[in-house]
């Protein structure tokens, strides 16, 4: 974005700021901050002197000081970030790390114990489908063994005939003996 005057009296009122919050007996105004050296790219340096004796600076270590204790106030006021907006010679701060609502063992622990409950739960469900299936089958092979009579003769299984819809025997009837002459 454009760097105007607006802009630069901005800098100075957040460097003023975080100057009378740092020490709070200080009484830093804006005419206490002074910019040098502007460039077009936004690059300047600058010095806080202090309000008793206009002549005197600031100690650049209490300056520093004061900006770090303040640079997330100062990245919001211009919408930037420690990437951004990069203040030589102070570190940029490092946010802490991001902790989850939930913690990552509860994660595991609910993630383990639903796979467990649906292994026991497949488990059970098998189970019962085979005895069904089992049960049927008995079922079927007792209708089967109740419609179909076997009956041994010399220790030799043979069928029941159905005596309503007769049984010829083959062996005893050829062909050609089928209409015998008399």
């Amino acid at each position: 974005y454009a760097w105007d005057a607006n802009e630069e009296y901005l800098f100075k009122a957040m460097v003023a700021f975080a100057m009378r919050r740092y020490s709070s007996k200080s009484t830093t105004q804006i005419s206490n901050v002074l910019l040098c050296n502007m460039t077009d790219r936004v690059s300047f340096w600058f010095v806080v002197t202090d309000s008793s004796k206009n002549v005197t600076t600031v100690p650049g270590s209490e300056v520093e000081a004061a900006i770090r204790m303040n640079r997330n106030r100062i990245n919001s006021a211009f919408l930037l970030s420690d990437k951004t907006l990069q203040f030589l010679k102070i570190t940029s701060t490092l946010s802490p790390p991001v902790e989850p609502s939930t913690p990552v063992w509860l994660i595991v622990f609910g993630v383990v114990l639903c796979l467990i409950v649906a292994g026991i739960v497949f488990l059970v469900v098998s189970g019962i489908q085979k005895h069904k299936k089992k049960n049927k089958e008995s079922t079927e092979r007792e209708n089967l063994e109740e419609k179909v009579e076997v009956t041994l003769e010399n220790g030799i299984p043979c069928e029941a005939l159905d005596l309503k819809a007769g049984h010829i025997n083959g062996v005893f009837a050829a062909d050609d003996e089928r209409f015998t002459s008399l």
